[in-house]
């Protein structure tokens, strides 16, 4: 049974967030703040954080800033629970790590299929034995591990099916609208930023290895071998 960290200061979202939840199978973890997010991210482990972006104390965003800086949770899938009108939070959540977002008000059956399509993106991800190498970088699929120049380099599990897609795709462009597929699972396509944002960050935490990432201006995105 997966557990999830429900993260909201509004008791009513909790309430209905957490019923549909356990109604799907979910073990539930609830916080009201940002300082009990973290305490509780770190003594329990989720294995998905749904985390809203206003909190008191300390907000979503600086609570996925800092998830993502600890090593024992940088791999933890967060998926942010935006206002409909904040898209600079939707944004800002995605370059500090949020694999995924929701806006307010939201279904909570659309949340329910977004929890598992992120958890089972995770497990394919992880069960696909497959070890592939291009220069300095080694792309470790079984162990779920990137490294480059032998140095391990954290990935959110979404960073880490984008550039296993597009390593075992290389020399093939790949479309953002594929990509948002592939990687995030979406039926319909709704903003190919997403692709964008993850790929920035992506390139980012690759410095010199980021030039495998090939950019296909109009199209989407190339990995190249050499």
């Amino acid at each position: 049974m997966a557990k999830i960290l429900v993260v909201d200061d509004e008791p009513d979202a909790v309430e209905l967030v957490e019923f549909n939840l356990k109604s799907a199978g979910f073990e539930v973890v609830t916080a009201a703040d940002g300082t009990a997010a973290l305490k509780k991210a770190r003594a329990s482990l989720p294995d998905l954080i749904v985390l809203d972006v206003m909190l008191p104390e300390v907000d979503g965003l600086e609570v996925c800033k800092l998830l993502r800086r600890d090593a024992a949770t940088a791999g933890i899938p967060i998926i942010m629970l935006t206002a409909k009108a904040a898209e600079i939070d939707r944004v800002l959540g995605l370059e500090l790590g949020a694999d995924d977002y929701v806006t307010k008000p939201f279904s909570p059956r659309e949340l329910v299929l977004r929890i598992k399509g992120l958890l089972r993106r995770r497990e394919t991800t992880e069960a696909k034995a497959e070890r592939m190498q291009f220069g300095e970088l080694i792309l470790d699929v079984p162990a779920h591990s990137l490294t480059i120049h032998g140095k391990r380099v954290e990935l959110t599990a979404t960073e880490f099916k984008l550039l296993t897609i597009l390593a075992q795709r290389r020399g093939r462009v790949q479309s953002r609208d594929q990509l948002l597929k592939d990687v995030w699972e979406y039926d319909n396509v709704i903003d190919t930023r997403t692709v964008d944002t993850h790929m920035r960050r992506l390139r980012e935490k690759l410095g010199k290895a980021a030039r495998h990432l090939d950019t296909v201006r109009g199209v989407g995105y190339r990995f190249v071998s050499a």
